[in-house]
């Protein structure tokens, strides 16, 4: 009987300290993604700055320093620095 206590809290504390936190990441990550709008300075994970110039249901196109153009997919951005000032 102790045993299967034991693995019962292991488990429980697992979920609090590992899965819980993991989930609500996930949460946060899909809530930004989702509330992307043009005019956005974002960053994405291989650390390309830019600004949203279009954005489409699995894309978006990132206008960069020099003008230039790139498009990349939504789940690519990591963070918005700065949200647009237009509505």
């Amino acid at each position: 009987m102790q045993q299967i206590i034991m693995l019962l809290l292991m488990f429980v504390l697992f979920y609090f300290l590992l899965i819980r936190p993991q989930q609500k990441r996930q949460k946060a990550i899909a809530a930004m993604q989702n509330s992307l709008q043009k005019g956005d300075k974002i960053i994405t994970i291989g650390g390309l700055h830019g600004f949203i110039d279009a954005i489409d249901e699995g894309t978006i196109v990132i206008k960069c320093g020099d003008g230039s153009r790139l498009t990349y997919d939504r789940n690519a951005i990591r963070e918005v620095t700065e949200k647009s000032t237009t509505v």
